[in-house]
């Protein structure tokens, strides 16, 4: 079945439709022509969907686009590995090694898939496993090798509830479900979630060869020749951070939520001055954040490294802990766009999806685990997958995740607002993935929504604002017609 026949009788609410297109037009900031797709499922049906830019040189931007979403691609994961625990073939509380006799080496024999997949297991270093950007290509030496690994704990341990598995996390996943289901990861995918979904064509871990060359690609690469593809083949491609013009200044000033993060600013604010009149000390991590002018304005005014901020505390960024989980030792780091990585199957950060597969993912799980009439997930599964496992700060990531099951928590200040409807139970609220460039996926089972926003924009979630400006305009508008 092709998803996108089963919405073709849907109709789209216009003003919400002409609504986001906008939005996401305008945050196309400085960025052009690269750009990016959203689209927005709400009872199992699509309500919205835009795209805006070029995904390739010859290719605009569609809803059905393919792109590289890094660690988004961790929800898909997770929820494959939910089906087959619905379907009895995984238990959360036994050990991996039950299913994997190989992985209770170094002591892990008693590591369970509950803990793994809500960062607790302190299996985040890549760097604990001597292997370099090639043999990270190479999904069976991977395997031998994380089956192989030890337990480290993260530096500061006692500061932290989990450690965010940034890299480790997919082939551990990926070898418990190759394990019970005697099928390549691929496969397993396409047998127990794409397929039954009707997406089989546009998610992925390791792009098919027919497939690559529609995958979006950095603007940067849009002049790419064959000389310049083999050097990029082990160049890091850093997004490049630029202090931001006063088109985007004003832009983010006209941006729905803005009233929502200048509220959020100035409570931060008065929590600290509090405390620090308590402590009978200055913040001065106040300081820095906010320049003097923003101290004595009743609104600040917001740049989008200060909008970031209010969703990532950079300050707490413990800066070995994610270099550990997100850097493998060598001379190069990973390029991530180009073919030869594209195919091979890194699953915690290569998967590669378009934005309509990604909110058909979590439209199933924003109805509990059913999909057009079609249990995937079954109830009690569904309640502990969406059950939160942590609350503290994470060792990686500088916030609190409240990691569920493969998810964390819904980013968002407007969903917490306490003004905002509070229908949702604790264990039903938002939750989802994002990705190391800012892409997102997630669901709201309160409210049967979801969204995803995938792009090739070069950027990093630590350095924009673009997933928490679509995910606020999109809670708030979604009151309207619900």
């Amino acid at each position: 079945m092709n998803h996108n026949a089963e919405n073709s009788n849907t109709p789209i609410n216009a003003d919400f439709q002409n609504k986001l297109q906008q939005l996401l037009t305008d945050l196309q900031l400085d960025d052009a022509p690269a750009g990016g797709a959203v689209a927005v499922y709400q009872a199992g049906q699509c309500i919205a969907q835009a795209s805006t830019g070029m995904a390739r040189p010859d290719m605009p931007w569609q809803p059905d686009t393919l792109a590289i979403n890094f660690s988004t691609g961790k929800g898909v994961l997770a929820t494959l590995v939910h089906v087959l625990v619905s379907q009895q073939l995984l238990d959360y509380d036994k050990p991996i090694a039950h299913y994997w006799p190989e992985f209770a080496a170094k002591g892990k024999d008693q590591i369970t898939l509950r803990q793994a997949m809500s960062h607790q297991a302190d299996l985040f270093s890549i760097q604990s496993i001597d292997v370099d950007s090639e043999t990270v290509l190479d999904w069976d030496t991977m395997l031998h090798h994380i089956a192989a690994m030890p337990i480290i704990s993260p530096e500061d341990v006692t500061k932290y509830d989990s450690a965010y598995s940034a890299l480790v996390y997919g082939w551990v996943l990926g070898g418990v479900v190759e394990a019970v289901t005697h099928l390549s990861l691929a496969e397993a995918l396409r047998q127990y979630l794409t397929e039954p979904l009707g997406i089989a064509d546009s998610c992925y871990f390791g792009v098919p060869d027919s497939k690559v060359d529609q995958v979006a690609k950095l603007a940067k690469d849009f002049e790419e020749t064959e000389a310049t593809s083999s050097q990029l083949k082990s160049r890091r491609q850093k997004p490049t951070l630029k202090v931001d013009s006063q088109e985007t200044l004003r832009t983010c000033a006209s941006l729905p939520s803005y009233h929502y993060w200048q509220q959020k600013m100035l409570s931060d604010k008065c929590a600290a001055e509090t405390q620090s009149s308590l402590d009978n000390s200055l913040d001065n991590s106040l300081g820095d954040s906010l320049n003097s002018s923003d101290t004595d304005s009743v609104q600040p005014v917001l740049n989008t490294a200060r909008i970031n901020s209010l969703y990532f505390n950079t300050s707490q960024l413990n800066l070995k802990n994610y270099k550990a989980a997100l850097i493998p030792a060598g001379k190069h780091a990973l390029n991530y766009h180009n073919r030869q990585t594209l195919q091979a199957v890194i699953p915690a950060a290569n998967g590669v999806a378009s934005a309509k597969a990604l909110a058909t993912i979590y439209a199933m799980l924003a109805n509990g685990g059913v999909w057009q009439g079609k249990t995937l997930i079954d109830s009690a599964t569904f309640k502990q997958l969406s059950t939160p496992q942590v609350e503290g700060l994470d060792a990686v990531m500088p916030a609190a995740m409240n990691w569920r099951l493969g998810y964390h928590r819904l980013f968002s200040l407007y969903a917490n607002n306490d003004d905002t409807d509070k229908r949702m139970s604790p264990a039903l609220s938002g939750f989802g993935h994002m990705g190391y460039n800012g892409s997102v996926a997630w669901c709201d089972p309160g409210r049967q929504l979801s969204f995803a926003f995938i792009h090739n924009f070069d950027t990093t979630m630590l350095n924009d604002v673009r997933q928490f400006a679509l995910t606020e305009a999109v809670l708030s508008w979604v009151e309207e017609i619900l």
